[in-house]
């Protein structure tokens, strides 16, 4: 073989090497969110339940940047839409349950992680700028989660009480582990390049 020959199959097998690695990243990261599904309070007075799935979102955005945590979001779906257990358990599963109350949430996901992720790789990454991009993909998750209510309940009031109100509190307090956390580990230098 020759020298030319050797080289371009090293490239090759790096290449190979690098796109097996990334994929090993986003399918590690939505089984993470699956984990993260597991923990969740059913409410009495909601069919929303209070889950830690966007908690995960926001870690995987922020940690992975905007496009691996598009692709482990967006595989999240395709997961959860072809009956694998990987939505919170007290939901239907499957198909139905992004066609439910919970819908309009889970459709937000792989939104909300490359909006964190894009946000918080284009500057310097501070605990306050992941803050920043926590919320923000937030506000993508509860006008997408709002907005799907509106549609099955007729009614704005309705939605708002369904999916806002009781999870205000719970939210702050995720974008906020989630920033701190995520800097952290990338301080430590323990997030996948």
């Amino acid at each position: 073989m020759t020298t030319a020959g050797a080289n371009i199959l090293a490239q090759e097998r790096a290449q190979s090497h690098l796109w097996a690695k990334q994929a090993a990243i986003v399918i590690s990261a939505s089984l993470f969110v699956a984990l993260c599904a597991r923990v969740t309070i059913p409410l009495p007075f909601t069919p929303v339940p209070l889950t830690m799935q966007n908690f995960g979102v926001l870690i995987v955005g922020l940690a992975l940047g905007g496009r691996r945590g598009f692709a482990a979001l967006t595989l999240y779906l395709a997961e959860g839409a072809f009956g694998l257990p990987v939505f919170n358990p007290t939901g239907p599963g499957g198909l139905a349950q992004l066609l439910g109350p919970t819908g309009g949430f889970l459709l937000a996901y792989p939104f909300m992680a490359a909006a964190a992720g894009f946000i918080f790789e284009s500057g310097k990454r501070t605990f306050l700028r992941a803050s920043f991009a926590a919320a923000i993909a937030e506000l993508i998750l509860f006008a997408t989660g709002i907005g799907w209510l509106v549609i099955l309940t007729h009614s704005f009031a309705l939605a708002v009480r369904f999916g806002l109100y009781a999870f205000t509190f719970a939210e702050v307090i995720k974008i906020m582990l989630a920033a701190a956390l995520v800097v952290r580990l990338r301080r430590s230098s323990r997030l996948p390049g």
